[in-house]
């Protein structure tokens, strides 16, 4: 089975599905890190190319995970709104969206989302209005995921909601 993981950044995609990975066995991979291992620190390679460059390495990268069988990715933020991502992701597996409400976001954002390029140096209503700009615009397609699971909760408790809702077997 191939899992895509999509919600807005410091939704918990990554440490969810590291989560479930570790209680259902299955292959676990970040797509942020297979980035990274590509093209180094995404912050400053963003900054040099841009972001629809970052598009452009982001939907090959998802491309060659989708040759595999059995894997969980944790999708970027913005990984359903480039090119045919979701339309693609759909196809090809199961995509879950962490729902997390925006005033939770902005929470978690102001205490670890400073590394995150589309967030980063903004502080206080610049912050929160740019998350509002962006979920404006990446809610409705993230909806279009079949599944829905609230991220609010601990990781433990998302991933077992989700792992309910995917019919996995736990380990």
């Amino acid at each position: 089975m191939r899992v895509f993981i999509i919600g807005f950044m410091c939704s918990g995609k990554s440490v969810v599905g590291r989560e479930l990975g570790r209680l259902t066995g299955l292959r676990f991979v970040d797509l942020d890190r297979v980035i990274e291992q590509r093209v180094g620190p995404l912050l400053p390679w963003m900054k040099l190319h841009g972001e629809a460059k970052f598009r452009e390495v982001e939907s090959a990268a998802l491309e060659e995970l989708m040759a595999e069988e059995e894997v969980l990715v944790a999708c970027g933020g913005g990984t359903p709104m480039a090119a045919d991502n979701m339309d693609r992701m759909l196809e090809a597996g199961k995509v879950v969206y962490i729902d997390v409400p925006q005033v939770v976001l902005v929470e978690r954002a102001r205490r670890t989302g400073g590394d995150r390029p589309l967030l980063f140096g903004l502080h206080g209503h610049a912050l929160d209005n740019r998350i509002a700009e962006l979920m404006l615009v990446r809610e409705p397609v993230y909806r279009r995921a079949p599944l829905h699971v609230p991220g609010a909760g601990t990781p433990e408790d998302t991933a077992l909601l989700m792992a309910g809702l995917l019919a996995l077997q736990l380990k």
